[in-house]
């Protein structure tokens, strides 16, 4: 094939074949990355397994084509200007791989996708342009991809039923999956062989070459504490401190600033999304995740479904998003989920959401280094700075301890909490 298409889902990325082109499938098979599709000749990648962004890696200087479900973004092009791809990779293959894609599934693809009797067909999205920072966990999985992988697929699906047998979330168990393989990668050790200095050596190594955050580092610690403790029974991992976290202050904007980004927004679909993260102090996924049946009109309230922590609450409907929300559903013929996606019974990705937001920072020409979760910083905010108890703050927010909520209090205008300076009590210079 001379372009490749990347598909992006929720949980998975697909890579159609409309002929058989061996310098793309065979090093997708030794990526092991996903699995072959028989029934609909495409390639399917599991986000759980495979860092998405690494993909492109795979086969440099081949013209590539992403898609996503969102309808709001443009097309990503890349490659169209390089050489053609000539990978070492095609030049000395395993005889595992088969020379055609349309026989059975290729044994290094499929050993490492216990979840591929569940796949299913992939609905063609929209375009979407993806954003990704300059240093990412993709990265760091390249760095090591001239190394010989240690955590074996079978290690792989036990933490994986281990992880989902507790209800963890898709992107927890991502992430573990993620930080497990990489460090056994990385120390060229299989999980039987690691000792507590390795585990150590490794942290330090994060620290020092990819200086992560603190929230970084200890989600690392946690995904390692859990595999060596519940699916090893081997704590090894077990002494190892958590960094102390970055006690950094939310970003907020000014009530002019709020005007000024929803005003910005032409689109209703946009603006409403907005204005609920905003008005409501919804984070970017509970609002996304939004059905109309969540909303109660006469109450002027919003049912939020498992949040953070599987927990659900209620939180404030405005007067205005609430005119606006009835308005926008029957302009759009909204039943079910109040941002619908492009594929049939989805909801609008987390990340178009996200990159709405900025578009939108940008046509109102705010600079403030912000992402859409500020919206719900400055939601708590300026409730506090109108004289809301913080304790009624804490339930509508969904925050387990008010030490969370308390934070606000240094961002709050010192003039709205009615805090005077001392030297402002001084009687004037003569």
């Amino acid at each position: 094939m001379d372009v490749v298409y990347l598909f992006h889902q929720d949980d998975k990325i697909t890579i159609p074949f409309y002929d058989y082109d061996p310098l793309l499938f065979k090093p997708l098979c030794l990526s092991r990355s996903g699995f072959w599709d028989q029934g609909q000749r495409q390639y399917v990648i599991l986000k759980s397994r495979f860092d998405a962004r690494a993909l492109g890696r795979l086969f440099p200087g081949r013209p590539c084509v992403e898609l996503d479900q969102s309808p709001e973004q443009s097309i990503s092009v890349s490659g169209f200007f390089s050489r053609p791809w000539d990978s070492p990779c095609s030049r000395s293959l395993p005889e595992t791989i088969p020379s055609d894609p349309s026989g059975d599934p290729p044994r290094a693809a499929a050993a490492n996708s216990p979840q591929s009797a569940h796949s299913r067909a992939v609905c063609s999205g929209a375009p979407h342009l993806p954003s990704f920072p300059a240093k990412s966990d993709a990265d760091c999985l390249i760095d090591s991809l001239n190394l010989p992988e240690k955590f074996s697929g079978l290690w792989a699906a036990k933490l994986e039923a281990e992880l989902r047998s507790r209800k963890y979330s898709v992107r927890t168990i991502r992430a573990y999956l993620f930080y497990n393989r990489y460090f056994c990668r990385r120390i060229q050790k299989p999980p039987e062989a690691v000792r507590t200095e390795d585990i150590k050596n490794y942290l330090a190594y994060l620290d020092k070459t990819r200086d992560l955050s603190s929230s970084s580092m200890n989600l690392a610690i946690s995904a390692l504490k859990f595999f060596y403790r519940y699916v090893m029974k081997k704590d090894v991992a077990r002494e190892q401190h958590r960094p102390r976290h970055d006690k950094k202050l939310p970003g907020v904007l000014a009530e002019s600033e709020i005007d000024r980004l929803l005003a910005c927004e032409k689109n209703p679909k946009h603006r409403l999304l907005l204005m609920l993260a905003y008005s409501s102090g919804l984070r970017v996924s509970e609002v996304v995740a939004l059905k109309r049946t969540h909303i109660d009109f006469d109450r002027r309230m919003i049912l939020i479904r498992t949040g953070k922590g599987r927990r659900d609450r209620y939180t404030l409907l405005s007067d205005r998003a609430a005119d606006f929300i009835l308005q926008y559903c029957g302009l759009h013929e909204i039943e079910s989920w109040l941002f619908p996606g492009m594929s049939p019974g989805h909801h609008l990705s987390i990340r178009s959401a996200q990159n709405i937001f900025a578009k939108a920072l940008a046509k109102a020409k705010i600079t403030k280094p912000l992402s859409i979760h500020s919206l719900r910083h400055t939601f708590a905010t300026h409730l506090l700075e109108n004289g809301t108890d913080i304790r009624y703050i804490q339930e509508l927010l969904g925050h387990t301890t008010l030490r969370t909520t308390q934070r606000y209090t240094h961002v709050a205008r010192r003039t709205a909490l009615k805090i005077r300076s001392p030297l402002d009590n001084l009687p004037p210079p003569r």
